[in-house]
């Protein structure tokens, strides 16, 4: 037994070592990407999460928060194509996949591609478009491939949607649905910035000082990156302790919860379970760490199961948030 603690231990190590070599472009982009963004620390490190965990984001805020500005000048310090689609409720799916051209020089059809064949898609205002829009970005978001007519194309990697909603806003919009939102591995709130940071907006934006974002890291880094992420060491307990979280939300009752039943209408997917393992993983790559801890799985839990838990009408009519749910779980279950 004694034997196998030591293995565990020299790797760990090993891992340490190769973690702080691997990682030490997160330091670059957060300079580059501290050039036009200031503050939104926690906006900044959900972005970096969703790009090594090969997950798609959706960021929720007032308009104002630089959501759009954080994403463009995440892709601008990455060395990927970029494109942004802005949606609105006369959007067609052909706008976003791309559609079939007829050509009459060669007397056929040809392919014209749409903007989602991209890195880095940002989906401005999601909620703005109809169902069928928004569905168009099913396929790209879950088999990484779009199919246009009879064929069918693999999007180059790395592929990340980064949708942004307007939450105040509820005339003209639709909301997202539950298969769509359950393809967000994070869904971050973003707030208002605090005093001291937003004097530092206004006086950023009375200089006249060039902020060019440059390109600081290749696609390759984050390829190898994402590979380094599912190296990290997790303990059967955490894993448990992961189940623990999204069985509670699923079976509340046999974790001493009942009074959440009547709030809860459905609870996390599997998906929920592998999204919180990668991101807890991924969370520890950003802290230098070549192993998870129970810290890790707290500190990304609220992202990745906010639009994963579905509440009754019994639980709007209390006032009653998804967040609110989530902690009363973190709360009762054990930590390990």
């Amino acid at each position: 037994m004694e034997e196998i603690t030591t293995n565990t231990t020299v790797d760990i190590a090993a891992l340490n070592e190769r973690i702080n070599r691997e990682s030490a472009f997160i330091d670059l982009l957060n300079l580059e990407l501290g050039k036009t963004i200031v503050g939104q620390k926690y906006m900044v490190e959900r972005l970096l999460l969703a790009l090594l965990s090969n997950g798609h984001i959706l960021l929720e805020g007032v308009p104002g928060l630089a959501k759009t500005l954080a994403i463009k000048s995440l892709a601008a310090a990455i060395h990927a194509k970029f494109s942004r689609i802005q949606f609105t409720p006369d959007l067609l799916p052909a706008d976003l996949i791309g559609t079939m051209i007829y050509s009459q020089k060669e007397n056929d059809f040809s392919v014209k591609k749409g903007p989602v064949f991209a890195n880095f898609v940002l989906a401005d205002e999601i909620n703005r478009a109809p169902a069928k829009v928004q569905s168009a970005l099913l396929e790209a978001m879950q088999e990484k491939q779009v199919t246009i007519g009879d064929k069918t194309f693999l999007l180059e990697e790395p592929f990340l949607v980064l949708a942004t909603q307007n939450p105040i806003e509820q005339e003209g919009t639709y909301p997202l649905p539950e298969a769509q939102v359950d393809r967000f591995m994070l869904k971050a709130v973003i707030n208002y910035p605090k005093k001291d940071e937003e004097q530092l907006i206004i006086r950023q934006n009375m200089q006249l000082v060039d902020k060019t974002i440059n390109p600081v890291v290749r696609k390759e880094e984050i390829m190898n990156a994402r590979k380094t992420v599912r190296d990290i060491y997790m303990d059967e307990k955490i894993e448990r302790y992961i189940l623990d979280i999204v069985f509670a939300t699923r079976k509340p009752e046999e974790y001493k919860l009942a009074k959440l039943k009547p709030l809860i209408s459905y609870g996390g997917s599997p998906r929920a379970s592998i999204n919180l393992a990668v991101a807890s993983k991924a969370y520890a790559f950003i802290k230098r760490r070549g192993y998870v801890i129970p810290e890790d799985v707290r500190a990304i839990c609220y992202d990745v199961m906010r639009h994963r838990v579905g509440l009754t009408y019994e639980a709007e009519a209390e006032n009653i948030t998804p967040e609110d749910v989530i902690s009363e779980i973190l709360n009762a279950v054990e930590v390990p």
